[in-house]
């Protein structure tokens, strides 16, 4: 059986900044308007549906497989917009390019402060070949999949 990701929801304080924002910084088409959603869709047809909230926004974390010359594009955007970036989750490697798996990788956040990934290369520890867990600030340990774990 086939399963493929077909969307998901990410709260934002304002939608349609925030879906024109992520579709230009990946170069995807412009977002488009679906009921209360302002939707980004990938070019492997899963959606990302901003809504807006008055609420608490957790942020959430969302990583996207790109291609080299796709990773040079998407990074060359960042100091343009004179946004920070990380090489790590937790947010501690302020200006660096992670080299994990062989590829290129770094995070950095939307305007609702969700961490945004890019990555060249599919996670090792996707496949359970080697532990990829980090230190993560306030004590623990931060495993694939951004699951914290506490110290031991």
């Amino acid at each position: 059986m086939a399963i493929d990701f077909n969307h998901t929801i990410l709260p934002a304080r304002d939608s349609e900044a925030s879906a024109k924002f992520l579709a230009e910084m990946l170069g995807l088409s412009a977002p488009r308007r679906w009921g209360p959603f302002q939707m980004v869709t990938t070019e492997n047809g899963a959606n990302l549906d901003y809504m807006d909230t008055s609420g608490e926004i957790r942020p959430q974390h969302y990583a996207f497989l790109v291609s080299e010359a796709e990773f040079d594009e998407i990074f060359g955007r960042i100091p343009e917009r004179d946004l920070p970036y990380w090489a790590d989750p937790g947010r501690t490697q302020l200006g660096a390019i992670n080299r994990h798996d062989g590829g290129r990788g770094v995070y950095f956040e939307d305007p609702n402060g969700h961490l945004l990934e890019i990555i060249t290369r599919r996670t090792a520890a996707a496949d359970g070949t080697r532990d990829r867990s980090v230190a993560w600030p306030g004590g623990g340990r931060l495993r694939a999949g951004l699951m914290a774990e506490p110290e031991r």
